[in-house]
């Protein structure tokens, strides 16, 4: 009796998961939105002007950081690097009591904390103002809890004013490529309706 009874369930699950499987793949799967599908060619939209204001370039296992993001200008600072991110390959709190140290003997006391009051991140910034007068901040975290940023110790170097004019600069070549499209063009883009505004299926 036992032995039937587990092989009637058996038998169940196995058709349960064949039907899962079955429906799976069957399913609709969303792949586009806005006109946009996932991958097709990026130069096949004409009417992109840029990814953003700033490229990124990414370093892995370098001197001593397991990964850095730098990124530079496309606009007003073509490829001249504005700013960088630098994380440590130590993740230790005891390391970052070690950094935030010979930083402050370096460069003295840090200007503003910007942590939170949870003892979650811990995270320092200077100011300063280099030789051609340009504005550079130096930031140095810790994040030992907070899942939504990375764990571990980072550093960042940036030219904030430099960072400002680049983004001005490309709002700007945004404008001025929308302004060289004609007003139909302009309509169709704007255009808008529910298959703009959910997720189309594969055909």
């Amino acid at each position: 009796m036992k032995i039937s009874i587990l092989r009637n369930i058996t038998s169940i699950c196995l058709l349960l998961m064949s039907v899962t499987l079955v429906s799976a793949k069957t399913a609709k799967v969303p792949i586009s939105i806005a006109g946009i599908t996932l991958g097709s060619a990026v130069t096949s939209y004409p009417n992109i002007i840029e990814s953003n204001f700033m490229k990124q370039v990414v370093v892995t296992d370098w001197h001593g950081f397991r990964k850095g993001v730098i990124s530079y200008g496309i606009c007003l600072n073509i490829d001249t690097i504005l700013k960088i991110d630098m994380k440590y390959e130590d993740k230790s709190k005891r390391f970052y009591k070690t950094l935030l140290k010979k930083i402050k003997a370096e460069y003295g006391e840090p200007d503003v904390w910007s942590g939170d009051s949870f003892g979650l991140k811990y995270v320092w910034k200077w100011d300063f103002v280099d030789k051609n007068n340009n504005r550079v901040t130096l930031k140095l975290q810790y994040n030992g809890k907070d899942s939504n940023e990375t764990i571990g110790n980072m550093i960042k170097l940036s030219y904030p004013g430099k960072i400002a004019d680049e983004r001005r600069c490309f709002m700007e070549m945004c404008h001025q490529k929308k302004k060289n499209l004609d007003a139909i063009h302009l309509k169709e883009l704007k255009r808008s309706d529910w298959s703009h505004l959910i997720p189309e299926s594969q055909k």
